[in-house]
C-alpha cells in the first residue's frame, strides 16, 4: 500500500504531470466554449433566415403574386419559380427586370424598386420553395487574382457571339437582343451565368467552373477602363473594323461620283431636238 501511495505522490511530482493538466484544462475550456457558442449561433441563425423568408413571402404577397401566383406556382401570365433558386430572383430583380412594366419587356433593364435587404429577403422566400441556385458570396465574385487574359478568351468563346467583343450588347434573332454588360456589378453577371436568363444558356459550375467566371467577370470589368482602341466606338472591336467601314464608305463613294459622271456625260452627249419646219 506504501508503495503505490509513494508511486502516485512520484508521478504527480513529475515535471511534465503540471504541463498535462493545464492541457487538459484548456482541452475542456476549448470544448465547453465550442459547444455553447454553436449552439447560440445555430439558435440564432435559423431564427433570422426565418424572419427572412417571412418577410420575402409578405413582399412577394404585394408585389409578384399578381403574375406568378400566391405561392409562386405561376398562372397563365409568369412561369412557376418553384426550383428557380434565389440566384434567379437576384439577377431579375436587382437589375430591374422584375416585377416587368408589362409582358414581353423582361429583356429591359431598368432602375430596381427594392433595396437590396428586400431582394435578398424573397430570394430567400424562393429557395425555401424549393431550392435552386443560390446568390454566390463576396468572395465568390471578387475578381483580385483573377486572370483576365483567360477571362478573356473564355468571353470570347462563349459570349462574345451575342454580348459583343466587350460586352455592349447584341441583337438576336426574333426581336430579342442581347444587353450591354457595361453597367453590369460582378453579383449580377455571376448570377447571369448561372441561371441563363432570357435566351442565355446556363453556365453550370461543370461547363464554366467559379474560377473560370470570376476570370470573365474580371475581364469585363477591365474592359470598362481601357481607352478605345480606335477613333469611333464601333462596338470596341478596334481599327480593323473602322478601317474596313472608312474603305467600304469611301469605295461607295466613288461608285456614287463615278455613277453622276457618267449620267453627265450621257447628257452633253445628247443631240439637241431638231426645229421642225413650219410651213
Amino acid at each position: 500500500m506504501g508503495t503505490r501511495v509513494s508511486s502516485i505522490t512520484a508521478r504527480r511530482r513529475h515535471p511534465a504531470a503540471g504541463y498535462a493538466a493545464v492541457a487538459g484544462g484548456l482541452v475542456v475550456v476549448g470544448a465547453l466554449y465550442g459547444v455553447l457558442s454553436t449552439g447560440g449561433a445555430s439558435a440564432s441563425a435559423p431564427a433570422q433566415a426565418d424572419q427572412n423568408i417571412t418577410n420575402g413571402k409578405n413582399l412577394f404577397a404585394t408585389s409578384c403574386s399578381s403574375c406568378h401566383g400566391l405561392d409562386a406556382q405561376g398562372t397563365s401570365q409568369a412561369p412557376s419559380l418553384i426550383g428557380a433558386g434565389a440566384a434567379a430572383v437576384y439577377f431579375q430583380m436587382s437589375t430591374g427586370r422584375m416585377p416587368a412594366a408589362e409582358l414581353g419587356a423582361e429583356n429591359e433593364r431598368k432602375p430596381t424598386r427594392f433595396t437590396e435587404s428586400q431582394i435578398y429577403d424573397i430570394a430567400a422566400y424562393i429557395a425555401s420553395l424549393g431550392g435552386g441556385p443560390a446568390i454566390p458570396s463576396a468572395e465568390q465574385v471578387s475578381t483580385v487574382g483573377a486572370n483576365t487574359a483567360l477571362g478573356s478568351q473564355l468571353f470570347s468563346t462563349n459570349c462574345a457571339q451575342c454580348h459583343g467583343f466587350a460586352g455592349a450588347g447584341g441583337a438576336l434573332t426574333y426581336g430579342k437582343d442581347a444587353p450591354a454588360l457595361t453597367a453590369s456589378t460582378p453579383t449580377q453577371i455571376y448570377t447571369a451565368m448561372l441561371t441563363g436568363p432570357e435566351a442565355m444558356p446556363v453556365f453550370g459550375d461543370g461547363v464554366i467552373t467559379p474560377q473560370e467566371k470570376r476570370d470573365i467577370i474580371a475581364y469585363i470589368v477591365a474592359t470598362r477602363n481601357e481607352p478605345n482602341p480606335g477613333g469611333l466606338s464601333i462596338g470596341r472591336t478596334g481599327t480593323v473594323t473602322e478601317g474596313l467601314l472608312a474603305w467600304l464608305g469611301g469605295l461607295g463613294f466613288l461608285v456614287l461620283i463615278a455613277l453622276w459622271l457618267t449620267a453627265k456625260r450621257r447628257d452633253h452627249a445628247r443631240p439637241e431636238s431638231e426645229p421642225q419646219n413650219h410651213e
